[in-house]
């Protein structure tokens, strides 16, 4: 589509958008945020737009655009990525900035390829979304300045970068069903952005990040990261700061640091010179043996204490550079080494000496246009992670290096953060340029990152090892010794390289899946990636029954695995209309991003649940988008739980399993995915059911020959003692047909392992003789006759062929308490699959998706956004597996 030429957008563009502040005595800061002007090619679009911000997100809020996440508009904006747009502004600077011995202009992120240019002067060129660009304007600078921002279209821009390659580098286009853009491996910008099979193509142009003008005398601070170490051999904690500075002047410039904590007594002060240039330095703080130190432990193992501290640097007693920051103290160390009993080596991380297994999910960008992710859409995803008691997020190689604020938040809620660079699902090319820009990539976002005890771990890319050994590609074989010398080239000589120099307090991989130890052996391609004997292990099989437990991998830790299933029926409803609500029409078929992945939904439903119909297409339609996310949640649950039982066994050699990170947490836009959250915040079925099979405490059962095997697992520091409870119903009856209850018995700490047994036919024999298609088994742990984790259920036949299972008829009354809303649910008999929806009422239940095996169930509501008891009733809709039968 060719843009016609619009009105103009007529917003207020300040002259000059901030005035300028000090963050330290010597340096004068002038912000350039706010409204800039923005124009097309030709110019036959105009308008204002905010900076933070991008050409889609301005063009929609000036009313030009529909919001392109509705409908087909990702595909009927594709127009915006392919011109080219300029960003522009006057501005007047107060003569004390021009009057400064350096002036440089400091771009924290520009999305992506543009030509800066400052009172018609060139001043630099971008090319890499991920880097900071810093620019010398100390001659260019006046009283009043014009500042333009120029780019080019990313996605005719990688094109022309592939076009000149000696060689292809595949994929050169992602998979048509994705509507995406092609060779995003040719230029450093999310990944993802060219579409993925969970997201659409949005290739952005914009100022994505701060942009700002910084006047200096004499020594400015670019930097400045902290890190903590333990040192064995004096069993000593230190601080290691490591500051880059700017110096202009001719000669070594000498100065004083003081730092101080004042929680552990430390108030010390050392010389330091520093040299004209920029230039990084390290400086040491032990801290006093006797000190008391408290850690930062990762959400389930105890607190995330930080201790203020301050660094101050005196040069010549006229220049002051004051920092103040919270410094953590944690260690970290990735575990491999040989397992009794099996070949090749364990794979797990230790945070403070303890292993830890990894209980968490894949977290991917919170949206195509950044500028919409606030502070309130952050913490919401983050604390869902921890109120589903999940301790790990891997920030994926395919999006983005995340906010500042992503990994404050992960600090104070203890969410460790495994952190793949920005590599995803591609070859990629090792030209000097592409080489140079991934360096200062990787020079800045490790120096602003590894100041963060949440980050666990650098890893290489996302999945680029398995794609060489297992020819994802189908590479020509003359030419297979060269992708695998450019693999080599980036992620062993460029970035691990740059890694070991510039962070020693924790690990890295050079890629996930990998075999870790035995890649490396294997000069840093695996014959096997996914080898369940080494490293992480990525699986994904949709055409296999998901009760099978025995179709699963057992490896040493699961980073990926998962299911996908729709978004509720009020998120859709904001992006479609009535004649898009059918699973099998037009908007369903181009939400779906992974080939054939509403097939694979049905078919994996249609295992075990009847398929909805109704004489209703939107009834229909509404109950699909619910089985799906049944589905799903059963599926996952049933794998996650197999991998938490796996954490202290081995069979055939396989298992000591220490984590489980499904794909994925969170959505891009309103679309079928993996994710447990949907866009908007609103938890899916699976984050209710992670909250329970990710408990610190939890129970779960399988069948083996006709035997069930009920295993306990346990986070907890300490062993301690529980009972275990069975009880077993006819689906036609809220009175157990039987009970037991175990004499007590230890779980040992962090530990899993069996605690029940019993054959299915001693078992429906003592229950009465029921069936396996009438019963279903309800069991959980209690600790001084209170109930720990959640009551957990085994389906002794599928859903389909549940004999006796009757339609709910439940009722409701909510009111309030002092801090949740209280729903009263009373029923005649089980229900499977309960779903309590309030529409978009935002908030989350204590649980929800359960299985109702009680007359009164009281579930409360914890509101996100101030509601009423009265709006909740009109938009409450109850659903179970029973009601989206048509008899």
């Amino acid at each position: 589509m060719e843009p016609v030429r619009f009105l103009l957008c007529l917003g207020l563009l300040q002259a000059a958008c901030g005035s300028p502040c000090s963050n330290h005595t010597n340096v004068l800061v002038f912000s350039l945020t706010g409204q800039w002007a923005i124009r097309n090619s030709n110019s036959s679009v105009q308008l204002h737009g905010a900076v933070p911000g991008c050409v889609h997100t301005a063009l929609l809020n000036c009313g030009i655009i529909k919001d392109p996440y509705i409908g087909f508009n990702d595909v009927m904006y594709k127009w915006i990525a392919q011109d080219e747009w300029t960003y522009s502004k006057t501005f007047t600077l107060p003569p004390k900035i021009k009057q400064s011995q350096k002036v440089v202009l400091v771009c924290e992120g520009i999305d992506t390829v543009s030509t800066v240019i400052l009172n018609t002067i060139p001043i630099a060129k971008t090319q890499n979304m991920f880097n900071r660009y810093t620019v010398d304007i100390t001659q260019i600078i006046k009283q009043e300045n014009s500042l333009e921002i120029k780019f080019q279209s990313a996605v005719n821009w990688a094109e022309e970068r592939s076009t000149q390659h000696a060689y292809d580098i595949p994929p050169d286009c992602p998979p048509k069903v994705q509507n995406g853009d092609c060779h995003v491996n040719f230029i450093r910008k999310a990944q993802c952005s060219f579409s993925w099979d969970w997201g659409p193509s949005f290739p952005t142009q914009g100022i994505w990040k701060d942009i700002r003008i910084e006047a200096y005398n004499v020594v400015h601070l670019n930097y400045i990261s902290y890190s903590s170490i333990f040192d064995n051999t004096t069993s000593q904690w230190m601080v290691l700061i490591e500051p880059v500075f700017d110096t202009i002047t001719a000669n070594v410039l000498p100065g004083q640091v003081v730092i101080r904590i004042p929680q552990l007594q430390i108030d010390q002060s050392q010389d330091l010179s520093i040299v004209p240039g920029q230039q990084a330095y390290k400086i040491i703080v032990k801290i006093n043996k006797n000190a008391s130190v408290d850690l930062w432990w990762p959400n389930g193992y105890g607190l995330q204490t930080g201790y203020n501290m301050s660094v101050t640097f005196h040069f010549g007693g006229e220049y002051l550079i004051e920092k103040s920051t919270k410094v953590y103290f944690r260690t970290v160390e990735l575990v491999e080494e040989p397992i009794e009993g099996s070949p090749g080596l364990s794979f797990y991380i230790k945070i403070n000496g303890i292993p830890i297994f990894l209980k968490g999910s894949n977290w991917i960008p919170a949206d195509s246009f950044q500028d919409r992710v606030d502070s309130d859409k952050l913490r919401n995803l983050l604390q869902s992670a921890v109120d589903a008691n999940m301790n790990t997020l891997r920030v994926w190689g395919g999006g983005i290096y995340e906010s500042d604020e992503f990994y404050n938040i992960c600090d104070d809620l203890g969410i460790m953060v495994w952190q793949d660079f920005m590599f995803a699902c591609s070859l990629y090319p090792t030209d000097d340029w592409f080489l140079e820009t991934v360096r200062e990539e990787l020079i800045h976002q490790i120096r602003r990152l590894k100041s963060h005890p949440c980050i666990i771990v650098w890893s290489g890319n996302n999945e680029n090892e398995a794609a060489i050994a297992s020819d994802w590609f189908s590479l020509p074989s003359f030419m297979k010794e060269v992708y695998a010398k450019d693999y080599r080239i980036l992620y062993i000589e460029t970035i691990r390289e740059l890694v070991l120099e510039m962070d020693e307090t924790r690990p890295f991989i050079a890629s996930s899946p990998s075999n870790g130890k035995e890649t490396v052996k294997e000069n840093w391609i695996s014959k096997d990636p996914y080898d369940n004997h080494y490293g992480d292990v990525h699986y994904y099989n949709y055409m296999t029954d998901c009760w099978n437990w025995t179709s699963y991998p057992k490896p040493r830790l699961a980073s990926e695995y998962g299911f996908q299933s729709w978004p509720s029926f009020s998120t859709i409803y904001k992006v479609s209309t009535r004649k898009d609500w059918s699973y099998s029409g037009n908007f369903s078929t181009h939400r779906q991003h992974h080939d054939s992945g509403n097939e694979q939904m049905m078919f994996q439903a249609g295992l075990h649940y009847k398929m909805p119909v109704n004489i209703d297409p939107v009834k229909q339609f509404h109950d699909t988008l619910y089985l799906t996310q049944v589905m799903q949640a059963q599926c996952v649950k049933l794998q996650t739980e197999f991998y938490r039982r796996s954490q202290n066994e081995i069979v055939d050699g396989r298992g000591f399993t220490m984590g489980a990170l499904y794909w994925q947490l969170n959505d891009i836009w309103q679309a079928p995915s993996w994710s447990s959250i949907e866009y908007g915040g609103k938890w899916k079925m699976l984050h209710y059911y992670a909250k329970n099979f990710f408990a610190p405490v939890a129970a779960s059962a399988f069948e083996d020959q006709n035997t069930l095997n009920i295993y306990g697992v346990s986070d907890l520091l300490n062993e301690c003692s529980f009972k275990l409870a069975i009880n077993v119903y006819r689906w036609d009856s809220l009175v157990p047909v039987c009970k037991r209850l175990t004499n007590e018995f230890i779980l040992n700490a962090r530990s899993s392992g069996v605690i029940y047994t019993e054959s299915i036919a001693e078992l429906l024999s003592r229950c009465g003789n029921t069936t396996r298609q009438h019963s279903v088994i309800v069991f959980y742990l209690l600790h001084n006759g209170h109930i720990i984790g959640s009551k957990n259920w085994h389906f002794l036949s599928s859903l389909k062929e549940a004999e006796g299972l009757l339609k709910s008829n439940i009722t409701v009354s909510i009111s309030k308490d002092d801090t949740a809303y209280v729903f009263t649910l009373i029923s005649s008999n089980p229900a499977a699959f309960v779903w309590l929806d309030v529409w978009d009422n935002a908030g989350w239940f204590i649980d929800n998706g359960f299985l109702l095996t009680e007359e009164k169930t009281v579930v409360y509501f914890y509101a996100w956004e101030p509601t009423t008891i009265s709006n909740l009733e009109k938009s409450l809709h109850i659903s179970t597996i029973r009601d989206i039968y048509q008899q």
